[in-house]
């Protein structure tokens, strides 16, 4: 690796922590159709097990399209069908979700993991950037796909922000499905 190409990975990962503590996640600025890089492998360590793990924040720190806005979300994440006009082809997530697997140290067979959006395209997560895309243990439909549905159905009926939402899934999940789940 070049010393440039050092000195940018620093600066990435600089970015990628510093939106993981600050709550906010990262604006992306990759597209659908290209096969973006994964981490090394073997860099990657999930936070706990099973179907409530949570993505390495390092790795997978949660990043937002910028073409959705709270100004737009009538006309982006509140309209029906919307998700499939963004969703990259599965030409390009099925190389991405293999590569990253080996960043997760995990070789179990891919029907085994959904190949998640960390911040998911309901609430304008990055369509396809490797730091909002994890191998989430699983099949899908899974306890934080009903959690993104209600996120979602909050943001669109102006009882919570979008960036409120974002920062709650992306920072984690699993209490944020707790806490809107206990009586």
């Amino acid at each position: 690796m070049t010393a440039r190409g050092a000195r940018i990975q620093t600066v990435a990962a600089a970015l990628a922590l510093a939106a993981v503590t600050s709550g906010c996640s990262a604006v992306s600025g990759g597209g659908a159709n290209a096969i973006e890089p994964q981490p090394p492998p073997g860099s990657c360590h999930a936070r706990g097990s099973g179907l409530f793990s949570l993505p390495d924040p390092r790795c997978t720190p949660g990043a937002i399209d910028p073409a959705v806005r709270q100004a737009n979300i009538a006309e982006t994440i509140c309209r029906e069908g919307y998700t499939s006009t963004v969703r990259p082809p599965e030409s390009v997530t099925e190389p991405e979700k293999r590569a990253s697997l080996a960043a997760y140290g995990d070789d179990g067979p891919l029907r085994d993991y959904e190949y998640d959006h960390l911040v998911p395209l309901e609430l304008g997560g990055a369509v396809n950037d490797p730091r909002n895309l994890w191998p989430e243990p699983g099949a899908s439909p899974n306890s934080k796909d009903a959690l993104e549905h209600r996120l979602n159905a909050l943001v669109c009926a102006g009882k919570l922000s979008l960036a409120t939402a974002q920062r709650e899934i992306a920072s984690d999940w699993v209490s944020a499905l707790h806490s809107l789940t206990r009586p």
